[in-house]
């Protein structure tokens, strides 16, 4: 009789083993699948500055300052708990996320997986640059380094369960490729960057005003994406939070200083009307800000 339980409960194993197995290679066939497939982005009422909220919310594009970008290799990213980002590559910038938000606006036309013809110059003015050739080296430089970076991304629900994840079984790039031949450049995609928009998990920001924020005030663009993740009119921050967020290594106090900075230029540009640094009902330090309603 024991020897028939350890039998059964051997072949149980087995079948529970070839269950998992199965399960497994079932998901990573199907995210190969989503990585070749083409797919269309739709996004109603689709303008210039749309971007997945997982990302507007993470490290990933940080108010680094110049001549600090350092190299991520697979790294945690900071982000909401609802969400695993691991980073591979360099550490992006503000002034990379308006090049990624441009190029997602210019690929929108065009199925996610396809080549995008990219007009270099109209890319720069669309993100406030010039189009001298230090532009134009700077935009190969940042469009090489985005083809470079990959990334991990899992999504998870309320109660803790896995939602989605990308780029697991198969590497997610930045950009997935960038050809320049003759003179004549395109990119394309992953197809995989549509999930990330998916239920309405993309936040869009003011454009226009998010150009007005003036050169250096790259904090000021970061807590602009943020706020834009959400409509409440009043939105709170832990300031440990940002701080990491932010890959800000000073000490608290002078990122205090420099938080009020920013929240000055965003009130100037009419994102927010104003911001308080308080303490929280938990006794730690928080910024309180009050979303302007044509924000």
């Amino acid at each position: 009789m024991s020897h028939q339980s350890n039998s059964i409960r051997h072949d149980f194993s087995q079948t529970l083993d070839s269950v998992r197995q199965w399960s497994q290679e079932a998901k990573e066939n199907i995210e190969k699948k989503a990585a070749v497939e083409t797919r269309e982005l739709f996004l109603p009422g689709f303008e210039i500055g749309v971007f997945p909220n997982h990302l507007n919310r993470s490290s990933l594009f940080a108010p680094i300052a110049r001549g600090h970008r350092k190299f991520h290799r697979k790294t945690i990213m900071v982000t909401r708990r609802d969400c695993i980002l691991e980073y591979t590559g360099e550490q992006m910038d503000e002034a990379d996320a308006d090049l990624m938000m441009a190029l997602i606006f210019f690929a929108q036309p065009f199925p996610f997986g396809s080549n995008v013809p990219l007009n270099r110059a109209r890319l720069l003015r669309k993100i406030e640059r010039n189009t001298g050739k230090g532009d134009y080296e700077w935009l190969h430089r940042r469009m090489k380094a985005m083809t470079e970076a990959t990334f991990f991304l899992e999504a998870t629900k309320p109660d803790g369960t896995t939602r989605y994840t990308i780029g697991k079984t198969k590497t997610l790039r930045i950009i997935a490729e960038f050809d320049f031949d003759g003179g004549k450049y395109s990119y394309k995609l992953d197809p995989r960057w549509v999930t990330m928009f998916g239920n309405k998990e993309y936040s869009l920001t003011n454009w226009e005003k998010r150009m007005w924020i003036k050169r250096g005030h790259e904090m000021a663009k970061t807590m602009e994406r943020l706020v834009a993740t959400s409509n409440e009119t009043v939105q709170r921050f832990a300031l440990e939070w940002l701080k990491r967020k932010m890959e800000y290594t000073s000490p608290m106090r002078k990122f205090r200083n420099a938080l009020d900075v920013a929240c000055e230029e965003l009130a100037r540009v009419e994102i927010i009307t104003t911001h308080k640094i308080e303490i929280s009902t938990k006794g730690n330090p928080q910024l309180t800000i009050w979303k302007s309603l044509s924000g």
